[in-house]
């Protein structure tokens, strides 16, 4: 282990979280430099990011939810410096941490400054970067108002469906996916795009996938006019959303949609008539557990 020294990049809203001021206190006493920076604004984490690395950082933190992760994936992934990255996960969703096996709770989560890092990819889409998932249709249209009705409809795919109050107002879009041997057009409800396996606080969107194989999982649920029509039915009936998904594990992918998508990147609004994602191999080193569910390959 080198310097035992680490920059935590903290989420402004943490602010005053006890249990984060208690967490790294308990990491200083253990001889750990840890300084601790907030972030107040658009553009604070990549300048964070930036001045961390001019100091000689070689171990950052990214302490808030999927978004704050977001922002220092991407500032890291295009600096010139390397560094790791520790996740402290302080969201509501903390998507891409539960699906890595990252603990929620800050002691827990620090401990993770100790494991060596691992490579991981990176999704790209038009110069932005991702790390956990791009969701589109009605997948990019979660808020935290999922009627509880729907929720006991549709279980863990309600988000999918969140702000409809009334099954018929269910429409879908047109779209084309075109990868290597790969091809698919018609109508779709939702589409996910994942390096990391879940979206919308919690609903395995993409259940395969690897942080670290190279590729991305793609997940189409499809809408034949006839499946739109009964889809309350069907669900109801325990047939499972599950069933109704197409995949496919890709190095890239191009979406071209006839009334242009609505994309959500890890919470980062995204829209387009025709956009191209790809993985970037091996793009970021991240201190993960060891039997992380989402690492397939050997350290």
């Amino acid at each position: 282990m080198s310097e035992r020294k680490a920059l935590l990049i903290l989420h402004g809203k943490q602010a005053l979280n006890e249990e984060v001021r208690a967490a790294v206190e308990a990491k200083r006493a253990e001889g750990w430099a840890l300084s601790v920076r907030l972030t107040w604004e658009a553009g604070d984490a990549r300048r964070l990011v930036n001045e961390g690395l001019a100091a000689g950082h070689t171990r950052l933190i990214a302490g808030g939810g999927d978004g704050t992760l977001r922002d220092i994936a991407e500032a890291l992934a295009n600096a010139p410096n390397p560094a790791s990255l520790v996740l402290l996960p302080l969201g509501t969703a903390n998507d891409f941490a539960r699906a890595a096996g990252v603990p929620l709770e800050p002691a827990a989560a620090l401990e993770l400054l100790e494991v060596a890092p691992r490579a991981v990819d990176l999704g790209e889409v038009g110069g932005q970067i991702f790390l956990n998932m791009a969701t589109g249709g009605f997948g990019s249209q979660v808020t935290a108002n999922t009627s509880e009705d729907l929720k006991k409809v549709l279980g863990g795919a309600a988000y999918l469906f969140t702000g409809l109050s009334r099954f018929a107002e269910l429409s879908a879009a047109y779209g084309e996916l075109q990868g290597p041997d790969f091809h698919w057009r018609g109508e779709l409800l939702a589409l996910g795009i994942g390096n990391g396996r879940q979206a919308g606080g919690g609903h395995e969107l993409c259940p395969g996938a690897l942080a670290d194989d190279g590729l991305l999982d793609i997940s189409i649920l499809p809408a034949p006019q006839e499946l739109v029509g009964t889809l309350k039915n069907l669900l109801a009936g325990g047939l499972g959303i599950d069933n109704m998904f197409v995949r496919a594990r890709l190095p890239w992918v191009e979406i071209k949609a006839s009334r242009g998508l609505d994309i959500n990147l890890d919470g980062e609004p995204l829209q387009g008539d025709t956009l191209r994602f790809s993985a970037r191999p091996a793009a970021l080193q991240v201190h993960l557990p060891a039997d992380s569910p989402l690492l397939g390959g050997t350290p």
